[in-house]
């Protein structure tokens, strides 16, 4: 069975809830309008689903003018793109630098439904954050993303993952759903685990670097349509995905030929691979085939 492009996912504010779409254009730093957005704390820091769960059940709709929020009880609030001239400092693991800040109004109605001091703000120059060069080229950039431009997860993967969650939980358990990880590509056709092995891949017309294994943290244990925490897949990856210090599932990818629009169904290539076995791209594992 051919590789194929099954899901395309962007994530208009970090952390919050995805879209699914049906194409997205390529950018050096990401899909159009995945992560240039973040809710920060009163200092810059970035507060995500890690520290405040509910931000998973917000869902951000980006709009001709910026974007739209609504929550899960039907309340919505619409915010403006800012124009730039306003600049805060923000910072994002090691990464500090400047983002515009949105309107002050949305500061209060975002603190209000999540109980914590916060404001949203947009990147509106993605070119001022570099990805972590262990891995990836000086040159290379990246959005609010928290490393890399783009995560590519497997159909075939998961259902592996869920085969042995299901096979150790009680009766009754449900499979656990893509979401969880929150890849920007789906791709479906081969066999699961295979990504850690690829280091160049087309999709449509478009080519990426395979240039790390990801890392999960707590935010896959935290369920999307509830914000309850629980204790998979973080307690099957660590028995079946355990390299290092963490736990693997997905890779990151980035683009090589930024300015393409891919499409679900497309094709998908593989143009190098590593020899199988030695699990995902780390930092004990040399990326070069």
């Amino acid at each position: 069975m051919a590789l194929s492009l099954s899901g395309i996912h962007r994530f208009p504010v970090k952390s919050c809830r995805g879209e699914a779409v049906a194409e997205a254009l390529v950018e050096p730093w990401g899909l159009d309008g995945d992560r240039r957005w973040m809710v920060v704390d009163d200092t810059g820091a970035a507060i995500t689903a890690r520290e405040v769960n509910a931000l998973v059940l917000l869902r951000p709709e980006v709009t001709a003018a910026g974007l739209l929020l609504r929550t899960p009880d039907g309340r919505s609030w619409e915010v403006e793109r800012p124009d730039g001239t306003h600049q805060v400092p923000v910072n994002l693991w090691s990464s500090h630098l400047t983002a515009a800040a949105a309107d002050p109004e949305a500061a209060r109605w975002l603190s209000d439904l999540l109980g914590v001091s916060a404001r949203l703000v947009w990147l509106d120059d993605p070119t001022r954050r570099a990805t972590d060069p262990t891995y990836s080229s000086p040159d290379d950039r990246v959005s609010l993303a928290d490393g890399f431009p783009l995560l590519l997860a497997t159909e075939e993967s998961l259902a592996a993952l869920n085969d042995e969650v299901l096979a150790a939980a009680a009766h009754g358990a449900e499979p656990l759903t893509m979401d969880r990880f929150r890849p920007n590509l789906v791709v479906r056709g081969g066999a699961a685990w295979a990504e850690d092995d690829w280091r160049r891949v087309r999709v449509g017309d478009a080519v990426f670097r395979a240039v790390k294994g990801c890392a999960r943290c707590v935010i896959t244990t935290i369920d999307p349509e509830t914000a309850e925490r629980g204790k998979e897949p973080t307690a099957t990856l660590a028995r079946l995905r355990r390299w290092d210090s963490g736990v693997f599932f997905g890779i990151n990818l980035v683009p090589d030929n930024a300015g393409v629009t891919i499409r679900v169904g497309e094709d998908v290539e593989v143009l190098e691979a590593a020899a199988p076995g030695g699990g995902p791209v780390r930092a004990a594992r040399p990326q070069d085939p």
